[in-house]
């Protein structure tokens, strides 16, 4: 869980954060067991308010620039803390990965 823990702390570092989850979703891919090559971010900041979507991704690429070179994918849902109240505090689930979970 480096890369993982890695993530979280400079989230954490560099931006208000109201609320955290960070998943790694590599289990439910075609990868070796134990790594850590995609992940899940579900993140609510009062960073994202008045931003659009685009705004918000890049604001999250800029704080994990040397972390993106080593995973594959980060699924990122982010949101304003009006957003995420309006949401009843819900992200979407992630899909099933074509050719992932194999062998089980």
């Amino acid at each position: 869980m480096i890369i993982q823990n890695q993530i979280d702390q400079r989230i954490n570092e560099k931006l208000d954060v109201h609320h955290m989850t960070l998943e790694n979703e590599s289990y439910m891919h075609n990868v070796p067991a134990g790594s850590e090559s995609h992940f899940k971010l579900v993140l609510v900041s009062d960073a994202f308010e008045g931003k659009r979507l685009v705004q918000r991704h890049q604001l999250v690429y800029a704080v994990l620039q040397d972390e993106m070179t080593k995973i594959h994918a980060l699924a990122m849902h982010l949101y304003s803390i009006k957003e995420w109240s309006e949401r009843n505090a819900l992200a979407p689930s992630s899909p099933k990965c074509h050719g992932g979970e194999q062998g089980k």
